[in-house]
């Protein structure tokens, strides 16, 4: 089965190459930076901060999916579970407060 589906995949590229069209041009091969004109290249570094924002984002969102479940079963949880889950917003909320002291949410 593995050897199948890699011949078959080696194959539909090969098609591809052989029959697909080609009339690149120098719009089709030119930057699309959401419908405007780039103005500058897309080798530019990035600063730090952009990635510190976008790691804190996915961090924090993907701890918000745990209040998810938890507000589903929150009847069957009872006072244990009120608890739990105010000890993890406590702890979020320490991290979030660290990382505001720290700066990483300034844009400077």
């Amino acid at each position: 089965m593995l050897l199948a589906s890699t011949a078959l995949a080696l194959l539909l590229l090969k098609l591809h190459q052989l029959l697909g069209p080609r009339n690149p041009n120098r719009e089709k091969l030119s930057t699309y930076e959401s419908g405007m004109e780039p103005i500058q290249t897309a080798h530019e570094r990035f600063s730090v901060k952009y990635y510190m924002v976008a790691v804190l984002f996915i961090l924090f969102d993907i701890e918000v999916i745990f209040l998810y479940p938890w507000a589903v079963n929150f009847r069957q949880l009872g006072l244990f579970g009120l608890i739990e889950m105010l000890v993890f917003i406590g702890i979020l909320l320490i991290g979030y407060f660290y990382v505001i002291r720290k700066g990483a949410l300034q844009w400077d």
